[in-house]
């Protein structure tokens, strides 16, 4: 059964790739959003990543405030800023001022995540004695009315103040669904970190959302991992790379982004193998034909009113071309 267009929208993380440098992989992103707005895609969002020598994605408002001037219809958006690493004061500031100079074109996805280690954590966020987890929801909250210029503390972010952009919450569990549902707020779905509680959180979304200034429906968004080539094999190929990565972050030999031939020289163990086996279902890989039945599955599963991908490979001109065939297989 195909499945009816949906849709499509990049999140970006910004690879750098070994030998390379941030600087490049930022020129990178740059390069890859005005080609993404060519190639008709409706949102680009930049991540929040820190202490992550392999992503040059760190600060999502200034990235937003460089393509949002450097594209013309396109969507710019963070997905997203987290939340509890900022004063939700600042980020009222920061995305009201993006909003006021780009009107209309402008999203603030947040999320709760840290992102980081545990020690970049503490440097990142505000030292008041309470623990960021359990005051996330209040943050949210305290945000909107920043925006509304309703806050209770007297103080007015001047800019925020009647420039709202659409307010987008992140996650990849049912509690981070039911909040988002809660909230009456859209909400974008980390497939390629939360894979197996996806239907049960886009169901536990559902059920929960409650109309709101900004949303009379239940809006869904599907983030995921894909990699497309010409071939099954090639995008093996490229996707192989990202496995040796996430190995290494996981065995806390994280640096740049290894070559696919870095991840084919590898020595793997048993054990690791078989965590590669398990985050492939966590991904989409593989030739035109093979990425669009996986997607439509997908889609399927979960209802989704929009897709956003993304792609993390070696080379930039690979990374291109497969979001270049998504987009030619999806019809956008």
């Amino acid at each position: 059964m195909t499945v009816p267009l949906v849709p499509l929208s990049i999140l970006d993380v910004a690879p750098v790739a070994s030998g390379s440098s941030p600087a490049q992989a930022l020129r990178n992103t740059l390069e890859l959003a005005r080609l993404a707005e060519d190639w008709g895609y409706r949102r680009y969002w930049v991540a929040e990543h820190h202490n992550t020598p392999a992503l040059a994605a760190c600060s999502p408002p200034v990235l937003v405030a460089w393509l949002a001037a450097a594209t013309s219809s396109m969507r710019i958006g963070s997905g997203g800023v987290m939340l509890p690493n900022h004063a939700p004061l600042v980020v009222a500031e920061q995305f009201g001022t993006l909003e006021a100079l780009h009107p209309g074109r402008i999203d603030l996805g947040i999320g709760r995540a840290p992102t980081t280690d545990a020690i970049t954590a503490t440097a990142l966020r505000r030292r008041d004695g309470a623990s960021a987890g359990d005051t996330y929801p209040d943050q949210i909250r305290e945000l909107i009315e920043y925006f509304a210029d309703s806050a209770g503390n007297g103080v007015s972010a001047v800019t925020a103040a009647g420039n709202r952009p659409p307010l987008w919450l992140l996650g990849a569990s049912e509690g981070s669904a039911r909040l988002a549902g809660a909230l009456g707020l859209p909400y974008s779905f980390a497939h390629h970190l939360g894979a197996d509680q996806i239907v049960s959180a886009v169901r536990a979304y559902r059920a929960a959302f409650r109309p709101s200034t900004q949303l009379d429906r239940p809006v869904v968004m599907v983030a995921a991992s894909v990699v497309c080539a010409d071939t099954d094999e090639r995008a093996r190929w490229h996707a192989a790379a990202g496995d040796l990565l996430f190995l290494q972050a996981v065995g806390g030999k994280a640096g740049q982004f290894p070559s696919p031939q870095d991840a084919a020289d590898y020595p793997y163990t048993p054990n690791e193998r078989q965590t590669i086996a398990e985050r492939m279902v966590r991904r989409i890989v593989g030739a035109p034909s093979t990425v669009r039945a996986g997607i439509e599955e997908l889609v399927s599963a979960t209802e989704a009113d929009e897709l956003m991908i993304t792609t993390s490979v070696y080379d930039h001109a690979d990374r291109l071309r497969s979001y270049e065939l998504v987009a030619e297989i999806l019809g956008t």
